[in-house]
């Protein structure tokens, strides 16, 4: 077993030979999806063998590396693997996911053009995001971190005949890099005032003690200031308000990529990173960014996802506003109240398989009725009675009615929230539950009940891909069991580093009013679209809702007004009358000067005779001027 800790690096090689091999043979799509069904299917099998040894082993942490090169004299760069709990944790689940996506895409990619470099491209983004959560320093991390960027980035604009698609990626991949650029400069600042970039050494008390002790700008220390510029990049990463805009429009991508970008991997990235930097962060501040951001991103999601249209786009703002929980969770998470730790990290795994299942889901529905809107939709519970459930079941999940597993993991946040005496947070926490529970409910219903309101002749031909449904019943089998079975689980291994394992526990009450919350959402839903399902116009509050209260625009007056139309003209400018202006006057003065030198030597003797009489005139007009 200690091996098997040990060869962990050997995970994220599996699902990276079989993206070369894919795009070697992506003609044949066959043998691509064998290929990454297999590589996946392998990798899951030794990800949960890695969990079991790992429970087993008496050591918390293990690390396997091997120096790659050295940044500076103290400052080496190594590659390999470290598990701890929440990297073991993460392996499990991107593994297991990334198997029921690429088993789903047989089904859901049939008729695409380009199946087999689909996987292949799939397979390439679960390597990446292997290596960034078994990372063992922030150098590896980095790499593995903007190489999910660029795979998310091919994956969005897959199909790139469509011009949504294709500035949807861009819209990602711009967004993400702009936030990234401040976790590099942030990942600089630690390595040179820790000594090193492994998390080993960086995080240990010591490193956080020097980095304090070292001034840096604006008042910060070193320990301030790299720790809020890495916060940055997960900030970005995981799509938090204001820098959320790319999510929503990132669901122009297969909607396989949609589930496994939402459910395990790329946005959840960035609450990774946070929990991995948790004692850094919680000895500089800058957890305070969590959950500040964090609380806003979930109230805000969830309001908005009220009024969406597009069944996708519902789920994309669901995503944010969950993030928003498992953000603000660790910022009210401290070395002396760890609960939020554990319950952020506990909302991470049950929310991976609801939130997978639910994507899944709407592609079938998407799948059948060729549409994915809202209004197109209903009383397809009929049609796709498999779908129909699983759906049921992850959205009694999210919203946090017992005993689904959603339930156990919000109460934890609650909970967390309550014992830290972040009261605001909580009460934010608890109406966003509410909000969660009747948007989610409200797609449900719009989708499964009542009559159908698409095109017929769709209706008739709408079924359930074998492929496609049994992904969904296994994902919803984890959905219902992954909540209070494994509480006890998490609560005993889910510590931050140097913390002891241990529950605070919490008033008899909360667990009452959280799940009342979802059940008042719940019966609101229902009450509203229930008995005769409609959708709603758009009117007063609720255009501001469906416009993202004004987000957009001001984001698109800030690039048009402020980045294009002042920085980037000025920049133009400086660059046309400074630079190439300076560059134009040394030509200028060149040409001048071979001009003249041309004048004058051009074989008449005559010319050059007046020259020499010209320069004698001069020549003792000086002398004769001198004293």
């Amino acid at each position: 077993m200690a091996d098997l800790l040990s060869a962990a690096w050997v995970l994220p090689l599996l699902p990276l030979g079989a993206s070369l091999l894919g795009l070697l043979v992506h003609r044949k799509a066959a043998l691509c999806a064998g290929i990454s069904i297999g590589a996946n299917a392998i990798a899951s099998v030794l990800a949960v063998l890695t969990v079991v040894a790992w429970l087993g082993a008496d050591t918390p942490t293990v690390i396997s590396t091997l120096d790659w090169f050295t940044v500076r004299g103290d400052v080496v760069l190594r590659v390999g693997s470290m598990l701890d709990a929440i990297s073991v944790m993460m392996i499990a689940m991107v593994s297991v996911i990334a198997l029921m996506v690429s088993i789903y895409s047989v089904g859901y990619m049939r008729d695409d053009p380009s199946p087999g470099r689909f996987q292949a491209l799939l397979s390439l983004f679960v390597a990446a995001m292997l290596g960034l959560v078994l990372a063992p320093n922030l150098g590896q991390m980095f790499v593995a971190w903007e190489l999910v960027g660029v795979t998310s980035y091919l994956l969005i604009g897959f199909w790139w005949h469509k011009p949504g698609a294709v500035s949807a990626s861009k819209k990602a991949f711009v967004v993400t890099r702009f936030a990234d650029a401040f976790f590099l400069v942030g990942l600089i600042v630690l390595a040179l005032g820790a000594g090193s970039l492994d998390f080993a050494v960086l995080l240990a008390p010591a490193s956080a003690e020097a980095l304090a002790a070292q001034g840096g700008v604006f008042g910060c220390n070193l320990l301030t200031l790299g720790t809020g510029l890495v916060f940055v990049g997960a900030w970005g990463k995981s799509a938090m308000f204001p820098l959320h805009i790319w999510l929503p429009d990132a669901m122009e991508g297969p909607t396989p990529v949609s589930s496994i970008i939402h459910s395990a991997t790329m946005v959840v990235a960035g609450v990774f990173l946070t929990a991995r930097m948790f004692p850094l962060a919680d000895a500089g501040g800058s957890l305070v960014l969590a959950e500040v951001t964090g609380a806003v991103t979930a109230l805000f999601a969830a309001a908005v996802a009220c009024v969406q249209r597009d069944i996708k786009r519902i789920l994309a703002f669901s995503t944010l506003s969950q993030l928003g929980y498992m953000m603000f969770a660790l910022g009210v998470a401290s070395q002396a109240h760890p609960d939020g730790f554990t319950a952020s990290m506990f909302h991470v795994f049950t929310h991976a398989w609801f939130k997978c299942l639910l994507f899944l889901g709407a592609g079938v529905v998407i799948h059948a009725v060729h549409s994915n809107d809202l209004d197109h939709m209903g009383g397809l519970r009929r049609k796709l009675p498999i779908t129909w459930l699983a759906c049921l079941a992850a959205c009694l999940a999210i919203s946090g009615i017992p005993p689904f597993s959603g339930f156990f993991s919000k109460d934890a946040i609650l909970a967390a929230a309550w014992g830290a005496g972040h009261k605001g947070v909580f009460a934010l926490g608890l109406v966003t539950g509410g909000l969660t529970a009747f948007y989610m409910f409200r797609m449900l219903i719009l989708t499964f009940h009542g009559s159908y309101r698409g095109d017929a002749a769709q209706l008739e031909h709408a079924h359930e891909d074998k492929w496609m449904v049994a992904p969904i019943a296994l994902l919803a089998l984890l959905t219902v069991a992954a909540g209070w079975p494994l509480q006890s689980l998490f609560a005993h291994h889910m510590v931050p580093p140097g913390v002891e394992a241990g529950h605070a526990g919490h008033p008899a009450w909360l667990p009452w009013v959280a799940a009342g919350a979802g059940l008042a959402g719940l019966v609101l839903a229902w009450l509203r679209y229930g008995r005769t399902p409609r959708m709603s116009a758009l009117a007063g509050w609720r255009k501001a809702l469906f416009d993202q209260l004004g987000s957009n625009c001001a984001w698109r007056w800030l690039l048009n007004r402020v980045l294009i139309g002042t920085i980037a003209k000025v920049s133009r400018q400086c660059d046309e009358g400074a630079i190439d202006g300076s560059l134009r006057g040394v030509a200028d003065g060149a040409q001048a000067l071979g001009m003249t030198t041309r004048w004058l030597h051009n074989g008449l003797i005559a010319r050059y005779l007046m020259v020499m009489v010209a320069a004698a005139v001069v020549t003792l007009v000086v002398l004769g001027g001198m004293p």
